[in-house]
């Protein structure tokens, strides 16, 4: 659970094991927070709180709550509150216009989830506890009983703030003996009032959605076609709890074959999917060919002769949802014998914690000595086989949510497989637009074998095979 919760984090984020710092150092960081800033000043907090970020807007209002109450807000068919951090800790905040979208902290404090409104997110920095300071009220607009420590990196000054005592609930001695008075509800114990609030909010728009599904049940169909469409609506909501997997028209044609087949496998009348097992097996046919595993030459050909011609010196390539590495790796062999004489820069990025920082210390199994892959690979001290320094340069893994904002270059190759069907539409529509701005004339964007990018957009497409690749039309 807690490698879960430190594993979907952070907007832009440098990982303890990338080139700036060494493994012989990363050995003594113990401690890793989320960093943020409010009103132009550094805060933090512990990384196994935060569970995700995210950016959003358009919060359900919820009435007769306390003023930094935003609202609720579903995330992936969960409602959570959402409460304004700088709000919270009497921070002036610029008037709001229209449905503007949020940096927002998901945090999970005592199994309830919630998002907190910041003005920026930063990145992931580890530190070790020892050089954690007590605090000082002189540090941060904020009441120092919240305050769990100070502490300095990379020549910034961060506020450790103490969520379980801002956030979870207490209970008072004055709420446990007053039976005959009602007490308002001190600082201390206002997120507490706070979760009442909210779970009551959370329970009404539960009970909302259940009442709409069961009368679009109870609906007559006449046409069987009009029964399918159903099926298939429930189906891809199913998906989107159960395996975080969003259908649109990048990937409906896939969705729609792909029910025509399970209806054969199950029969009419056992199309729905009942648990995260059946949610797995239904994709099981979605996923891109060696996803999670090491190229076949003749994949690696295919894949080659999809890129575009560039006698560019340099070429640049962003691989967000780069998992543990093993494609970016396999990517980099590629790019390098495609590009011999370019210098290959490949940003790879991914929100899973362990996979990127672990990928840069990566063996490789030593069948590959003697496949493709050979004249990329060097032995470590021990005898294990590794990616020699020129692959291992071309590549920098990062922590970053790629619905957040990317400071890239302008790029060349953009190679993002089965990635964009694990975003929610609107996140779906942002990257893909994204795509476009990123773009040079002559890049390339390569995604799932099962999606698609829509025409509607500006893309063009180019095919090898069963492989396509999207251009700026």
């Amino acid at each position: 659970m807690e490698a879960n919760v430190a594993t979907q984090v952070i907007e832009k984020v440098e990982t303890i094991s990338n080139a700036q710092v060494n493994q012989e150092n990363a050995t003594f960081i113990d401690f890793k927070m989320v960093t943020f800033s409010l009103a132009e000043k550094d805060y933090a907090i512990d990384i196994m709180h935060v569970k995700e970020i995210a950016k959003a807007g358009r919060f359900t209002y919820v009435p007769n709550t306390l003023p930094f109450v935003l609202g609720v807000y579903n995330l992936r068919g969960e409602i959570i509150p959402i409460l304004d951090l700088r709000l919270f800790f009497n921070i002036p905040v610029p008037k709001r216009t229209g449905n503007k979208l949020e940096n927002l902290l998901i945090l999970n404090v005592d199994d309830q989830k919630f998002g907190l409104v910041v003005d920026k997110i930063d990145k992931v920095v580890g530190v070790q506890k020892s050089t954690i300071q007590p605090p000082h009220p002189l540090f941060g607009d904020i009441n120092i009983k919240y305050i769990d420590g100070i502490v300095e990196a990379s020549n910034r000054l961060y506020v450790l703030l103490d969520v379980l005592k801002i956030f979870a609930a207490k209970e008072t001695k004055e709420s446990a003996s007053s039976s005959s008075k009602e007490l308002e509800p001190s600082k201390d114990d206002k997120y507490a009032a706070l979760r009442a609030n909210m779970e009551k909010a959370a329970a009404d728009a539960r009970n909302a959605k259940k009442a709409a599904e069961q009368q679009a049940a109870a609906t007559p169909k006449n046409e069987d076609d009009g029964k399918s469409a159903l099926n298939i609506k429930f189906i891809s909501e199913t998906l989107a709890n159960y395996k975080k997997f969003y259908v649109s028209n990048v990937n409906d044609s896939w969705v729609n074959h792909r029910y025509s087949e399970w209806e054969k496998e199950r029969g009419a009348d056992k199309t729905q999917l009942q648990n995260e097992g059946e949610a797995e097996s239904f994709l099981k046919t979605f996923w891109s060919q060696f996803t999670g595993s090491w190229w076949s030459k003749e994949f690696a050909q295919s894949i080659k002769n999809l890129l575009p011609d560039n006698s560019a010196k340099q070429i640049i390539v962003w691989n967000p949802g780069c998992g543990k590495g093993m494609e970016t790796y396999s990517l980099a062999c590629v790019l390098k014998e495609k590009y011999p004489n370019s210098r290959i820069r490949i940003y790879a990025q991914d929100v899973d914690l362990l996979s990127v920082s672990n990928a840069s210390l990566m063996s490789v199994p030593a069948n590959l000595a003697d496949d493709w892959y050979g004249p990329y690979l060097s032995k470590k001290a021990n005898g294990d086989l590794t990616f020699n320094e020129e692959i291992k340069e071309s590549v920098m893994f990062e922590y970053h949510d790629c619905k957040n904002a990317n400071a890239l270059p302008m790029v060349d190759i953009i190679f993002t497989r089965d990635l964009l069907s694990l975003l929610d539409v609107d996140a779906q529509k942002l990257l893909m637009n994204e795509f476009l701005e990123k773009m040079k004339g002559n890049a390339v964007v390569i995604v799932g074998e099962n999606e698609a990018i829509p025409s509607s957009l500006g893309f063009g497409e180019k095919s090898v095979g069963a492989l396509v690749a999207y251009t700026k039309d």
